[in-house]
């Protein structure tokens, strides 16, 4: 089930929302959040609803609404749903007007929530990507842009004509910077845990702070640092963190099996049990 508020009103299907001439349908100015609904408990929403002002701000846009007005609206959409729906929540912020450069005022605002079931925690292969993500100095990396999904997608892509389900892409000084589609961490042969330093070249997601700050709690410290490819060749264990399915093991890195570990367990155990609470 689709279901999305735009110009007033909720809709159920896939809503029109373009025009032919709109500046996001040709030229890309278009930014989205994604946030999750899980039985009713929606964790860091408030966070998830403030980055798509932001990144709307930072595309040369301007968000509609204001952080109160779409909570308001998310849960009015939320309790459209059974109430142990699993959902997505999808804010989308869309330039209508301007040539080369979108005319902020004219900004659009759309919010889609739908069904999207937690995926099971049996894990996903990855490869190496020779594609790499771009830094601040050549695309808006520091918004959840439209237009940043092509590299995505590319990668995914590729990685699928391999056998495998995702990618893992690096920054431009060769260094990993995370999956196509989320948040990289490993854990090293002598048990530490590391994710990536957030360098610009990627966005440092809610999610993966989130789970930064629970391991904390158990007393696992998470290293931020630059993490070499060759790195995730020795790793005892491999997971990724993003709205989607919060964390999730990888299972298979190119050749080589790993197995569902106790970090990336533990993580989505507490993950879980703080969004049972929001």
């Amino acid at each position: 089930m689709y279901l999305t508020f735009f110009n007033g009103s909720w809709s159920e299907g896939n809503t029109p929302l373009f025009g032919a001439m709109d500046h996001s349908v040709w030229l890309g100015s278009s930014v989205f959040d994604g946030a999750r609904s899980l039985r009713g408990h929606m964790p860091d929403l408030r966070l998830h609803l403030q980055r798509v002002i932001t990144s709307s701000e930072r595309l040369g846009l301007v968000c509609p609404l204001s952080v109160d007005e779409m909570e308001k609206l998310v849960r009015e959409g939320v309790a459209k749903f059974p109430a142990d729906a699993e959902l997505y929540i999808r804010p989308l912020v869309f330039g209508t007007d301007g040539l080369l450069v979108p005319v902020p005022e004219k900004s659009a605002f759309a919010l889609t929530l739908f069904d999207a079931p937690m995926p099971a925690f049996t894990g996903f292969s990855a490869c190496l990507t020779a594609l790499r993500r771009p830094d601040p100095s050549m695309a808006p990396t520091d918004a959840k842009a439209s237009a940043l999904y092509a590299n995505t997608s590319k990668a995914i892509r590729e990685a699928q004509q391999r056998g495998y389900d995702n990618a893992v892409v690096c920054d431009n000084a060769g260094n990993v910077a995370e999956f196509a589609s989320a948040n990289l961490f490993l854990v090293t042969p002598e048990g530490k845990v590391v994710t990536p330093v957030a360098n610009g070249t990627f966005l440092s997601g809610i999610t993966r702070a989130r789970v930064i700050a629970l391991l904390a709690k158990e007393g696992i410290v998470v290293e931020e640092r630059s993490v070499r490819p060759e790195e995730l060749e020795t790793a005892i264990e491999i997971f990724n963190t993003g709205n989607y399915g919060k964390v999730t093991p990888c299972i298979r890195y190119e050749a080589r099996s790993l197995p569902v570990g106790p970090i990336a367990t533990l993580a989505l155990q507490r993950y879980m049990a703080f969004s049972d609470s929001e």
